[in-house]
């Protein structure tokens, strides 16, 4: 099959310029030759982006997106009067490169957008999808990729406290059900006290009731064997909203709780190391 040239930018959302700090919001994608013009722009489960420009109103970041799609709309029926409309015999190809770089350049605006990049797509529909769930949906970032960087900032702040030599990871457990925990801290040779830190901001319910119910089993197993230590925690990253998806993380750290672990937010550092630093 062969493949379609197109080009694309990353749309960003910069509200302070003074920090540069700015959130992938967007994709903007054109194959000239094909006639092809599309974007994908986050217009709902916006929470984080909301979050992390705190300071930031809400409804003024929907105003903006709701604007900038007003206008990629009306670039779209540009396009289509200069040859883009597949009835036409003529494409004007280069009005249609200029016109993206008109729309992509540099302005003084809360919206900026890369610098125009390059993509051979078998389905232009499909990779714009694509190109949307790496850089804004960031779905590159699984679930164990979200926890080996949790267990890097816990590592650091047992370093920091002075007591990351009492913990090592460890596989829990006997010849019959065993599990690995990232920090465990044992005495001649029996575990004391485990923590995990445990990512459950999924995008569904049904992946945080999956991963969480995992974890559940385990610790279970664990302590039908009599291989669970007294002291287990689970330092949980949870979802930024209600419905489903927050119902789902509390089912989870009901469980959890239920089931004798100890279960505090992730950004509950200093009740974390109180934790980690307790006599066993």
């Amino acid at each position: 099959m062969k493949k379609t040239a197109c080009i694309y930018s990353i749309i960003r959302f910069m509200p302070f310029v003074e920090t540069g700090e700015f959130a992938n919001v967007g994709i903007v994608m054109m194959a000239p030759e094909q006639r092809f013009f599309a974007f994908k722009l986050m217009m709902q489960r916006h929470a984080r982006v909301t979050h992390f420009f705190e300071q930031l109103e809400a409804k003024v970041f929907r105003a903006t997106m709701r604007n900038l799609q007003d206008e990629l709309d009306r670039t779209t029926g540009v396009l289509r009067r200069h040859g883009f409309d597949k009835r036409l015999k003529v494409n004007d190809v280069d009005f249609a490169k200029g016109l993206f770089a008109e729309i992509i350049r540099p302005r003084e605006t809360v919206i900026k957008f890369s610098e125009p990049r390059a993509i051979l797509a078998d389905d232009v529909k499909e990779t714009l999808a694509e190109l949307y769930g790496h850089y804004v949906e960031r779905s590159f970032v699984t679930r164990e990729y979200q926890e080996t960087v949790l267990e890097r900032g816990m590592r650091k702040w047992l370093y920091k406290a002075g007591i990351a030599e009492r913990f090592e990871r460890a596989e829990l457990g006997n010849d019959e059900y065993h599990v690995t925990f990232p920090f465990v801290e044992q005495h001649e040779d029996h575990a004391v006290k485990a923590i995990k830190p445990l990512h459950l901001g999924h995008n569904q319910a049904t992946k945080i009731i999956e991963h969480g119910g995992q974890w559940l089993l385990r610790i279970n197993q664990l302590r039908k064997r009599k291989k669970l230590p007294d002291s287990v925690l689970f330092a949980v990253q949870g979802p930024q909203e209600d419905g489903p998806k927050g119902n789902a993380y509390q089912e989870i750290v009901g469980g959890l709780q239920e089931a004798g672990a100890t279960v505090l937010p992730y950004a509950d550092k200093d009740s974390i190391l109180a934790f980690a630093a307790a006599n066993s």
